[in-house]
């Protein structure tokens, strides 16, 4: 499945116009952020932890638009602490997001 654009490009041009080097610092960061916020979800042992992580994710993925994330997100917030499937699903958005 591909990644899907839509409200997270418009996002982005609505804050970068046509400066291509800020869009692509955008998209760098935002994938950065990803990754960092992944990277909590996979530590996470106990419930505040996670929550903590599942939000902070939501939280990015809602101040970017990035529709399919937050639905991930809220996926993570309901599920139990280290859920591998939530975890992979995340991980395979960060993938497609960076690949295109």
């Amino acid at each position: 499945m591909a990644y899907e654009h839509g409200a997270f490009d418009a996002t982005l041009a609505a804050a970068a116009g046509q400066d291509r080097e800020l869009v692509a610092e955008l998209r760098a960061a935002f994938a950065d952020s990803v990754s960092r916020h992944l990277d909590l979800l996979r530590r996470s042992r106990c419930d505040g932890n996670w929550a903590v992580a599942a939000q902070r994710l939501k939280g990015l993925a809602a101040g970017f638009h990035a529709s399919e994330l937050i639905a991930l997100a809220d996926e993570a917030i309901a599920a139990a602490p280290g859920e591998p499937a939530v975890v992979r699903r995340i991980a395979e958005f960060r993938d497609r997001f960076i690949a295109g």
